[in-house]
């Protein structure tokens, strides 16, 4: 396994192996790995023949008032993670060699960037477009692998890749769980034993709305109804949102139609978690 810091050198790596007919797949990540990020590694090796991660904390997705300085920098147990399923190369570049001094060049995040996070969190995704827009040009893999528990970021690097007509494909993976069902995440580590057993609510909500589908429901107001008892039951500290949407715009639905995503974040002391659930 390659371990990688300069732009310059990940990008000429990358390049032999595409001149020499290899496919490379792409892992973008913070660092923090948990198995959600291995499994993504490891589905990139079944769908590539080189597989380089990136592990950067990128300062510009986050608020003024988010855990930028204190989320988790693991760096040499991720790198011990990486390399126990065969990654071939980890760039590791430090913000300087991201964003230089003078930098002042953004992406503007497209439509399906607007709710949700997008007014929650405003810069968020102005934020994670520019830094995957880097990141796809100094690793210039064919293939990025992300997982779809941040529904909402795949759909809008999806598409950034179109509308800039960008020359890689996106391939979305499976939320990863712990085995009581919540949803895997680099900041589950704040969570005391109270808030975690809280936080499993997410995943019951979701539960219950598939299950209120699976049954012949289709009015949105009922689902979501349903799924903000279950919330304020466990209860959570606060709900930031838990709504029926659009697959593909992400816009709210009033009935249940095909392409449909519960979607929710909810907070449980200083820690904010999002999940989601395809309902058909």
């Amino acid at each position: 396994m390659r371990v990688v810091h300069s732009p310059h050198e990940v990008y000429a790596l990358v390049d032999f192996e595409r001149r020499n007919g290899n496919r490379v797949g792409l892992v973008p990540t913070m660092g923090a790995l948990h198995a959600g990020h291995i499994s993504l590694v490891q589905q990139a090796k079944l769908q590539s023949d080189i597989v380089a991660t990136t592990i950067f904390v990128n300062p510009t997705q986050f608020g003024p008032k988010e855990d930028f300085s204190k989320y988790p920098r693991t760096l040499e147990s991720d790198l011990e993670k990486l390399d126990s399923v065969g990654c071939d190369i980890v760039f590791v570049p430090n913000s300087e060699q991201v964003y230089a001094p003078e930098h002042s060049t953004y992406v503007e995040p497209p439509k399906v960037a607007n709710r949700w996070e997008g007014e929650i969190r405003p810069g968020h995704y102005r934020g994670v477009t520019t830094i995957v827009l880097k990141l796809f040009m100094m690793v210039p893999a064919q293939v990025a692998f992300f997982g779809r528990k941040d529904y909402q970021q795949v759909a809008v690097i999806r598409a950034m890749v179109e509308d800039l007509n960008l020359p890689i494909q996106i391939v979305t993976c499976d939320t990863i769980r712990e085995p009581d069902g919540l949803a895997m995440s680099s900041r589950n580590r704040y969570l005391n034993d109270s808030e975690r057993s809280r936080a499993l609510s997410l995943s019951r909500a979701l539960k219950a709305a598939n299950s209120m589908v699976e049954e012949g429901c289709h009015n949105v107001a009922d689902i979501e109804n349903e799924m903000t008892k279950i919330l304020l039951n466990a209860p959570v500290d606060s709900i930031d949102y838990a709504r029926i949407v659009d697959g593909d715009t992400l816009e709210p639905l009033s009935e249940v139609t095909s392409p449909a995503v519960a979607i929710i974040a909810a907070r449980l002391g200083t820690t904010r978690l999002i999940d989601n659930s395809i309902l058909c």
